[in-house]
């Protein structure tokens, strides 16, 4: 594996290019090194090692679904409340008129369906409850 990195930069003079920088990256030979070289000016040379840790090898373990509560009737904060006490943390919801409300406050709307139905199971962001303010007409 090779990596290279060219810059240049020059003065804001019309003159040649003498003092170009220069930065190249080359793997050493151990596998886990990078030896830089950066040329400043035409007799100026610093090269510097640094160790060169490969991305960490990411296993995403499918989270484990947890089983959906019955949330219908509940109010929107105790039905997300208890969503989470399930194991799912990441839930939405959504104004059941279709008016397309946004639940600002939580506590002030009535969960009237939900999606998936209680006892199926359910994993972050499948949730889904609709719910209308707590007043409006409702099946609760």
């Amino acid at each position: 594996m090779t990596f290279a990195v060219i810059l240049t930069a020059s003065a804001c003079s019309s003159t040649s290019s003498s003092s170009e920088a220069t930065s190249t990256t080359t793997p050493a030979v151990a596998p886990n090194t990078v030896t830089t070289t950066t040329e400043v000016l035409p007799s100026t040379t610093v090269a510097t090692t640094q160790n060169a840790v490969p991305p960490a090898a990411t296993t995403t373990a499918a989270a484990e679904p947890a089983t959906m509560p019955n949330v219908v009737c509940m109010n929107l904060q105790a039905a997300q409340n208890a969503i989470q006490r399930a194991g799912v943390f990441f839930s939405r919801s959504e104004d059941a008129t279709g008016e397309g409300r946004r639940q600002l406050v939580d506590s002030n709307w009535i969960v009237v369906s939900q999606t998936p139905p209680a006892g199926s199971p359910v994993t972050e962001g499948q949730a889904v409850l609709s719910a209308v303010k707590i007043g409006e007409p409702n099946p609760c």
